[in-house]
């Protein structure tokens, strides 16, 4: 290579926004409703949102109270070839039409169905398209899964870091020794041994990881928020998110009245379980009605925010970062080049340098100072946590609003405005290369699963329906047969 072309590789990969990334940002911007677009909104200034796969891989080895899949979901066989071009495909049209780099979730049925080289292979294919992939599943696997997962047949790491997404909740039925539990505690030697099989994995091959703990809320289980925020704050889980369920997907699991269980009443009881308020408004996801999210630094037992909305000095540096770093990747970039992004940066604005300290020392002081956070680092009790609640909304609000969207019809009543700006507003996005769109998840689960499923009943049909299901068939992990359960025709 030349030296001039190796200096301009140098040159741009060290610009502090790549041009393509500030593209997508201003074109995520300029599509948001009016009514998002406000001083503490990060999509557009700082991220263009997260992404999802679909029709990838439907079946699921549990049985939950919702379910969000369509209801011939299981009628679907798992087949890695086909998941592996799909993601390819979805993967390579999101990063021409969102830019380079976004998280995006392997979702799906039960990712852990998968054969393990075909997971990883699918894994592979995000990280190449630049996304930064989560698996998600419900847990209910072994670490010999996972090692298949991450190393290759030579024992070497496919990574340097794995994200995974676990949901653990008592609406999942089917659970390895908690087939049908009745209360959320039940559930905490599984939420443990899960993330226990991460801390191994960094201690045995050197992959760190990043853990998400998913649960779904209804009446049944909202007033055990508390308990278990309360207990999963203690383990090594990075996020905690809470989803109220909505009416979408399999109807024939729609047990209970979700209208019950809001936002704001899931934020209080996660607040309960921490032991203190959590302050979210200083940053924003979308549209409010769907998301609610805080970041923090947790010294011990004191969760310190990253920005304080009462506090003006945070607010101002949020507004400075936002305007000259938004955009700026993070995660997933060497260290070098990460330095000299962030030098060039400050270059231009060196302005921002005492608002940003200023910020830091805020955080440290909030977090019980420095002498609090080094007595929560010797007690191995120091890390980022970020809370997060997801709100969907019913499929029965979803697809007239979408229909009229896509004619170009702005509805005339409030449920109708309602839903038409939430789907406007919507951080997370799945692609359709072939239609050449990107379309809300809340579009994708309430409207066009039931319809791509047909063509995936026929695509990819069972073979030999009445057998058993099979569970993470790797070829190196041992397959376990699960008992052939009775299903309901829909």
């Amino acid at each position: 290579m030349k030296i001039t072309t190796a200096l301009r590789a140098f040159e741009l990969d060290t610009r502090p926004v790549y041009p393509l990334s500030r593209v997508a940002l201003d074109k995520r911007w300029k599509e948001l409703p009016e009514h998002a677009k406000t001083p503490n909104q990060l999509l557009g200034r700082s991220a263009i949102g997260c992404e999802g796969t679909h029709g990838v891989f439907l079946k699921c080895d549990l049985t939950c109270s919702p379910c969000y899949h369509a209801a011939d979901a299981n009628k679907v066989r798992i087949d890695g070839n086909h998941t592996v071009a799909r993601v390819t495909e979805q993967m390579e049209y999101l990063r021409r039409i969102r830019g380079p780099r976004a998280h995006a979730q392997l979702i799906g049925g039960e990712v852990s169905l998968l054969p393990a080289a075909d997971h990883a292979a699918a894994l592979l294919a995000m990280r190449g398209n630049g996304r930064e992939p989560m698996s998600m599943t419900h847990g209910d696997f072994d670490y010999q899964y996972l090692l298949d997962v991450v190393l290759d047949e030579q024992g070497n790491a496919r990574f340097t870091k794995v994200s995974f997404a676990a949901h653990f909740d008592s609406l999942m039925r089917g659970r390895r020794d908690a087939v049908r539990p009745r209360t959320e505690v039940e559930l905490n030697p599984f939420r443990e041994k899960f993330a226990r099989m991460f801390i191994d994995l960094k201690r045995d091959h050197g992959v760190s990881s990043y853990l998400a703990h998913n649960m779904t809320v209804t009446p049944s289980n909202v007033d055990q928020v508390s308990s278990v925020t309360r207990d999963v704050l203690e383990m090594p889980y990075d996020m905690m998110s809470f989803q109220p369920a909505a009416f979408i997907g399999d109807d024939r699991r729609w047990k209970e009245d979700f209208d019950d269980v809001t936002v704001d009443t899931v934020w209080e009881r996660i607040e309960e379980g921490a032991g203190q308020k959590l302050p979210w408004q200083a940053t924003q996801f979308g549209d409010p009605r769907c998301n609610r999210t805080t970041v923090g630094l947790r010294a011990g037992g004191v969760f310190a925010p990253l920005l304080d909305p009462a506090e003006p000095k945070d607010l101002a540096a949020r507004d400075r970062f936002l305007d000259h770093f938004g955009g700026m990747i993070f995660g997933d970039v060497p260290v070098r080049i990460l330095t000299v992004k962030i030098i060039r940066a400050l270059a231009v604005h060196p302005g921002d340098v005492p608002p940003l300290v200023g910020l830091l020392w805020r955080v440290i002081g909030r977090a019980g100072g420095v002498r609090g956070i080094l007595r929560a680092a010797r007690a191995k009790r120091l890390g980022f946590k970020t809370f997060v609640v997801h709100s969907f909304m019913d499929a029965s609000d979803v697809a007239p609003a979408w229909e009229l969207m896509q004619s170009g019809i702005t509805g005339t009543d409030a449920k109708t405005i309602e839903t038409q700006e939430r789907l406007g507003a919507c951080m997370y996005a799945m692609s359709h290369p072939g239609d050449d769109r990107l379309v809300p998840a809340c579009v994708q689960h309430s409207v066009l699963d039931p319809i791509e499923n047909i063509g995936l009943r026929k695509l990819l049909p069972l073979i030999g329906a009445a057998r058993s299901v099979v569970a993470r068939p790797s070829g190196l992990t041992k397959v376990r047969q699960t008992r052939a359960r009775t299903t309901t025709q829909a």
